[in-house]
């Protein structure tokens, strides 16, 4: 068997966790059997950590596959698939590795799967270097679900660095196959809102705090709307250990959804997490693209997977999404191009990014 696996090179490009998410996955999809080397080769503890080691064991708990190398520090695994299956899956990182990258990793091959899933992710769910929580639940599953198909995500309780101990459920049901989506159209801005959370030890006044200072940090780029930004103490049966951070959403005209978010750490001024996230937030909404530069990347598996052709303007291209498409061309028949717009205020840094998607069916069904 081994003649026929794909070799891929986990030590390129952006060298991380997200080279082993997107070709796992599409390795379980696709029923091909693969070889990762130098994983994370460029990173400063290289090799798996806790929560790419929990990604693997749901893939391969998920179809039922077989896997090599899978251990703390190693830089090569072997993974080969089987057959997708549903049902009940539980993957939990035992530290603040991020539920909201596990629920990246099994998320696609869960929708070509023969029935109904429910995964329970445990770890961190508002942890440093992935997406928040709140990010996941009000940007990604709206736009994601454009591609149609939806799912359900409970946040059971919130688990913070360095402990970790949250829980999120997700449900989901399979489809045959996914549509392409087209986010092109920006749009202007029509409602700013947020929420701006403390738990554990923290006072509710260190949200309060967040909140004024990305309000104050907003209104001076926009100042004709009403932005809301909820300050909360998490309930402590919901919540394990002490964290902070804050959100922020834009909405446009047009349904997209842009955000900023920061967390809070010891030593660092709360004003401070406010401000890093309001201006995030801007950043976003001031390159012009239809999704912010978090979404980019997530979004591209699901491209490579639909049937037909998908549009999404965005901003800057990130090293991730450069990433994401390399493997995805890698592994999949999907064929993507970017081209930056011209045509636009030249004041902007637009591209598009254009992709033939490989029209996956779900063979269960």
């Amino acid at each position: 068997m081994d003649g026929d696996r794909v070799e891929i090179d986990g030590g390129i490009m952006e060298g991380g966790g997200q080279i082993l998410r997107v070709s796992t996955a599409l390795s379980c999809l696709l029923g091909l059997p693969l070889r990762v080397r130098r994983i994370r080769a460029g990173r400063s503890q290289p090799g798996l950590r806790p929560q790419h080691l929990s990604g693997l064991a749901i893939i391969r708990d998920l179809c039922e596959g077989r896997l090599e190398g899978g251990e703390i520090g190693s830089t090569e695994i072997t993974f080969t698939p089987g057959k997708i299956k549903g049902g009940t899956h539980t993957a939990d990182t035992k530290t603040a590795g991020s539920v909201c990258l596990l629920m990246q990793v099994a998320m696609p091959c869960v929708l070509f799967a023969a029935s109904p899933s429910e995964l329970h992710l445990k770890g961190g769910t508002n942890a440093e270097m992935a997406p928040q929580i709140d990010y996941t639940v009000m940007v990604f599953k709206p736009i994601v679900e454009k591609f149609n198909f939806t799912f359900n995500c409970d946040i059971k309780k919130r688990g913070y660095y360095p402990q970790g101990g949250g829980e999120v459920v997700v449900q989901m049901s399979p489809v045959k196959e996914l549509s392409p989506i087209n986010l092109t159209e920006r749009g202007i801005v029509t409602k700013i809102y947020g929420r701006a959370f403390v738990a554990g030890a923290l006072p509710i006044k260190l949200a309060k705090d967040m909140s004024a200072a990305a309000v104050r940090c907003i209104r001076k780029e926009i100042r004709d709307l009403y932005i809301n930004i909820q300050p909360v103490r998490e309930p402590d049966d919901q919540a394990f250990g002490t964290g902070s951070g804050i959100i922020v959403v834009a909405e446009t005209s047009t349904g997209c959804l842009l955000a900023g978010s920061s967390l809070g750490k010891r030593g660092k001024n709360s004003d401070k997490v406010g401000i890093e996230a309001a201006e995030i937030l801007l950043r976003n909404l001031k390159h012009g693209g239809a999704v912010d530069d978090s979404l980019q990347d997530q979004l591209i598996i699901f491209m490579a997977l639909a049937k037909g052709v998908s549009r999404v303007k965005t901003g800057p291209i990130t090293l991730h999404t450069q990433t994401a498409i390399h493997f995805a061309e890698q592994l999949t028949k999907a064929k993507f191009t970017v081209t930056k717009l011209e045509e636009e205020d030249p004041g902007k840094d637009t591209y598009i990014i254009e992709c033939q998607g490989m029209g996956m069916i779900n063979p269960n069904l």
